[in-house]
């Protein structure tokens, strides 16, 4: 099972006393970055918000927006933030000037922004109210974790097909070897020949360079490592948990070996279709930039 790192998740609550609105973006990002916008009432719980996302989405750029406003008979007292208020409002004021709109409303518009009017909750309340916020970003944690897992599948199927394609390569390198390593013989016999040296070479010797030669571009060891590289690729996607920094690491392996191929197989339809393996690669190494 693989994960997304893009995600989305939005849950809400209304019931009368409060109302909660909680929305979770996520995107690509190596290690957890995560932007946290909360009522001000609940600033000393930040760090516990940090660690429900590092736990249920372990890694991205997160952006959380918690919205909270009681909906009682409005006995909290209200304590108003003088300063936003007043950014509010003149800027407000200077865009309806701009298009020479009605400023009527401004003040209403200004007064209902968010954060302008903060409920003052004791902490007794406040600690009741967050056991209410906290059912609310669960669930939403859990519906962005669930959309990630959607994503995940999407890519699967497409990580499966690069890989295939990458396989498709092999084997047809593995079929134009033979033919690779006869002309390998041919061209030192014939560079040989060039040189006049024929009758002058001790067979035995020409035997044992040739064998060398012939070893040193063997690609059979590349050959089954690319394999194996491949069948571990296949083996981390339908493991229990998103790996994605381990999918990384395997698809440079691969990209060494795929590299090793066109580099010693010194054979232009082998080089031809190496070129084809190592674009399948690099569209595997785009979609891993975005796996959990």
């Amino acid at each position: 099972m693989i994960k997304s790192m893009t995600g989305f998740g939005h849950a809400r609550l209304e019931d009368g006393v409060r109302f909660i609105s909680i929305e979770v973006k996520t995107l690509n990002s190596k290690f957890v970055d995560s932007m946290i916008r909360l009522p001000k009432n609940f600033n000393s719980k930040e760090p516990e918000i940090k660690n429900l996302i590092t736990e249920k989405l372990e890694r991205g750029k997160i952006a959380l927006t918690i919205e909270y406003t009681r909906l009682d008979d409005g006995s909290q007292p209200v304590e108003f933030n003088e300063g936003l208020f007043l950014s509010y409002y003149r800027q407000l004021s200077h865009l309806a000037e701009k298009v020479e709109a009605n400023k009527e409303d401004i003040f209403r518009l200004a007064i209902g922004y968010p954060d302008v009017q903060i409920q003052k909750i004791d902490d007794e309340k406040l600690e009741e109210e967050w056991k209410e916020i906290s059912k609310v970003l669960m669930d939403a944690l859990h519906k962005c974790d669930e959309f990630r897992i959607n994503e995940g599948k999407d890519l699967m199927s497409k990580f499966f097909a690069y890989l295939e394609n990458i396989e498709s390569g092999l084997k047809e390198v593995e079929a134009h070897d033979p033919l690779r390593l006869e002309e390998l013989k041919i061209r030192l016999r014939k560079s040989l020949d060039d040189l006049k040296l024929n009758g002058e070479v001790d067979q035995n010797r020409f035997e044992q360079e040739l064998i060398y030669y012939i070893e040193k571009l063997d690609i059979s060891e590349e050959k089954v490592r690319l394999k194996s590289h491949i069948d571990h690729f296949r083996e981390v996607l339908d493991s229990k948990t998103s790996q994605g920094k381990k999918l990384n690491f395997i698809s440079q392996e691969i990209g060494r070996e795929i590299n090793t191929l066109g580099s010693k197989a010194n054979y232009a339809p082998i080089q031809k279709i190496v070129v084809g393996m190592k674009d399948e690669l690099e569209k595997i190494k785009e979609q891993i930039q975005n796996i959990v």
